[in-house]
């Protein structure tokens, strides 16, 4: 038996607000989300298997333009040129975050210098302080 999750479980679970996961609904990120004869909506596991790789996507950067291609070529199966689409796709967006990791690596070991320098400063301000007393 597949368990399923209400539209507020799912955002319990995905930490998105029901708003959020209405829209990637209805702009076609998410697949349609099966109902009951109530119309609430159901989330099955693959679904959240899903939003957690769009999440993984969206916070590393990529654009929802991108996303929403990723999704239609999904969409598309398992064919050649769907494959070979997503493959790329990916491939590109991880040569960009490995730039903007390497950016903030570069970046984060200027702000190590600088509190090295500080520390230093502070140090032998102690010093002078410690001289300059009777």
């Amino acid at each position: 038996m597949t368990t399923t999750l209400t539209i507020q479980q799912a955002a319990a679970a995905t930490g998105l607000s029901v708003h959020t996961l209405r829209y990637y609904e209805r702009i076609g990120l998410l697949d349609p989300i099966s109902r009951r004869d109530n119309s609430h909506r159901l989330f099955r596991e693959e679904d959240l298997l899903w939003i957690a790789f769009l999440l993984k996507l969206r916070r590393t950067g990529l654009p929802v333009r991108d996303m929403l291609q990723y999704a239609a070529w999904r969409r598309q199966g398992n064919t050649v040129q769907s494959v070979a689409a997503r493959k790329a796709l990916l491939i590109a967006h991880t040569h960009s975050v490995e730039q903007n990791l390497a950016e903030l690596h570069s970046n984060l070991q200027v702000l190590q210098r600088k509190i090295a320098m500080y520390e230093e400063l502070e140090l032998g301000n102690a010093v002078q302080i410690r001289h300059k007393e009777p």
